[in-house]
């Protein structure tokens, strides 16, 4: 089945209560964590990037607007990244009208130091890929972001209110295709100051 459009979703409507601060804004190499973020995400293959925030998250919109990606923010913060998917899937089918051969590819907006080759790897093996899911491994560990067939968008209302997204990847176990990347930040996310610090320090390395 070849692919068409894919359209990245970020949920980002957290309150990064174990951060203490408001954690896609603070600096990681040369650029914040959000921008860090999106900067990998931008790809020739994406159609639309859109981040699912609060509406009193200001500063967070500026900086998503500034670096050109989509801004949903509901008139109730979403409750946790299951709500804020169904947000965004619902803005796509409404601006884009999605068919069977597109897609949507999900990625936590804590995971700053994914790599641009990274995407790019995913996105040139789903452009021919006839998985229903597409999903990175780094030393056979799976991470983010992870590619969805549009197909499967309709699901996700169906995933009960105590489990997350992780639900679909069981259920369609069958047609998971895994990808090996060089790539250990599609497995580090950003949740405490400790893990802050640890991902500041490997940016040093990579100050994209």
């Amino acid at each position: 089945m070849p692919s068409g459009r894919v359209f990245v979703i970020i949920p980002a409507a957290g309150h990064s209560r174990r951060m203490g601060q408001p954690k896609l804004l603070l600096p990681i190499g040369q650029q914040t964590v959000i921008e860090r973020l999106l900067n990998a995400l931008d790809s020739s293959r994406v159609t639309e990037r859109l981040v699912v925030m609060r509406k009193d998250d200001v500063y967070l919109a500026d900086a998503v607007r500034a670096a050109n990606a989509t801004v949903i923010q509901p008139d109730h913060a979403p409750p946790d990244m299951r709500s804020s998917v169904e947000v965004a899937l619902t803005e796509i089918a409404c601006r884009f009208s999605p068919n069977t051969n597109d897609a949507w590819m999900l990625t936590p907006a804590d995971y700053p130091l994914i790599s641009r080759d990274t995407v790019e790897s995913l996105l040139a093996t789903w452009m021919s890929s006839n998985a229903k899911i597409l999903i990175p491994t780094h030393e056979g560990r799976r991470g983010h972001p992870v590619i969805f067939r549009w197909t499967l968008a309709d699901h996700v209302a169906a995933i009960p209110a105590d489990q997350g997204l992780n639900t679909l990847v069981r259920e369609f176990a069958s047609e998971v295709e895994e990808v090996a990347v060089n790539d250990p930040a599609i497995r580090l996310d950003m949740d405490t100051p400790t893990d802050y610090e640890r991902l500041r320090q490997l940016a040093f390395k990579d100050p994209a």
